[in-house]
């Protein structure tokens, strides 16, 4: 894992967890306890209710990204800079402060009189946002987004049989959407990536949400940190049947997963529990790495195939390599002893094998491509075993 240096704030695996308070100087912005446009409460509210209860960086955004306002133009976000800097000017606690903007035009000035790092929500949409943060030395969150400027975070508007490939397009779901679009136009030395959870368009639903968060450990292949944005999220509140103001628990909990499963950054407007939560979250996840006689050995993280596949491609390796040393062990119930041993031979012809437990129930051991083979061959049966072939093939997708 590649670790990022944002002004003197380490962020990647060899760091603890880094919290990522907001602020907003953008009086459409819908959640009132971050908005601003007076510079001194504005510091205040830094110094006390972001700084003050554990934020590491201040993420000040100039506009609301919700979908149901007009988009800024960058002449306009420019007239809102004044108040951030006088704000950043009156905090007299220690932060690094992050810009909230999707244009290069925007980042270069706030870099240069007194920002420390960017976070680009249309990931990279304008081309010479990279370029900036390169110019500038500094680390740059980048949202999943297609290459438009009004359209932040909506993967799936890409036109991927162009983009990528028509083959592609018709086999990709949101979550490789996802993983695409943070490729799209490069990543710096010092990008932080951002899945980009959220209602950001009209066709992206809670359960695309549910399966990026569940696939999280994805996104490590790109070999660069990670920044979730998930606080009181409707894809967390609807698990719980919760409404925004009482979603705080469900945050929490999703916090410490996150983290356990590869994010480095959690933005939030709850800093002191989600600060708690992360720091949890680190203490119980095993990453293994070693340096000896020059020589460094870093355990990947994969749980599974679809995790071994995404390192496999982003190091240039056939992914289906993966197939074929991934292990898979499921437990199998309810078969007679006559299924049991048909299963054991259909097994044997694809390289697998079947174990019986002390309990009577079977397991089914072997490489996703043997386990793969023996779900296709029982599939093509009448029966209980057919059926056992359709339920192996959905478990392994």
């Amino acid at each position: 894992m590649h670790n990022v240096d944002a002004a003197g704030l380490g962020i990647g695996d060899d760091h603890p967890p880094r919290i990522m308070g907001v602020l907003n100087v953008s009086e459409e912005s819908p959640y009132d306890p971050s908005v601003y446009d007076d510079p001194g409460d504005a510091a205040r509210y830094v110094d006390e209710e972001l700084i003050g209860e554990g934020a590491d960086i201040v993420d000040i955004g100039l506009e609301s990204a919700n979908k149901r306002f007009d988009v800024l133009s960058a002449e306009e976000e420019l007239e809102r800079l004044p108040i951030a800097l006088e704000t950043i000017e009156r905090v007299s606690g220690d932060a690094v402060f992050s810009i909230e903007t999707r244009y290069a035009e925007v980042a270069d000035e706030a870099l240069s009189q007194g920002f420390d790092m960017v976070n680009d929500i249309a990931g990279f949409a304008d081309p010479e946002m990279p370029t900036v943060c390169e110019d500038h030395d500094v680390a740059v969150a980048k949202m999943a987004s297609p290459p438009d400027l009004e359209r932040p975070g909506a993967v799936e508007e890409n036109d991927w049989a162009e983009r990528k490939s028509p083959d592609w397009a018709e086999r990709a779901d949101y979550v490789d959407q996802v993983y695409e679009a943070l490729k799209q136009n490069g990543l710096t030395d010092k990008t932080i990536v951002d899945p980009a959870f959220g209602g950001w368009s009209e066709a992206q639903t809670v359960a695309d949400d549910q399966e990026t968060f569940r696939r999280l450990r994805e996104f490590r292949a790109l070999e660069r940190p990670m920044l979730v944005s998930i606080n009181r999220k409707n894809f967390l509140g609807e698990i719980a049947g919760r409404e925004t103001e009482e979603r705080l628990p469900v945050s929490l909990a999703a916090t410490s997963m996150a983290v356990e499963r590869g994010a480095h950054v959690i933005r939030t407007h709850d800093v002191a529990e989600t600060r708690d939560a992360a720091l949890i979250g680190k203490a119980f996840t095993e990453r293994r790495a070693a340096t000896v006689g020059g020589i460094d050995v870093s355990q990947l993280d994969v749980h599974s195939t679809a995790e071994f596949r995404a390192q496999l491609r982003e190091r240039g390796i056939d992914p289906d390599f993966a197939d074929d040393w991934q292990a898979q062990l499921l437990e199998i119930d309810g078969l007679d002893v006559d299924a049991g041993e048909r299963l054991t031979a259909v097994a044997a012809d694809h390289g697998a094998v079947v174990q019986r437990t002390s309990d009577a129930r079977l397991l089914l051991v072997g490489s996703t491509t043997s386990v793969s083979g023996v779900a296709t061959d029982l599939a093509s049966r009448d029966g209980r075993l057919g059926t056992l072939g359709e339920k192996l093939s959905e478990l392994l997708r």
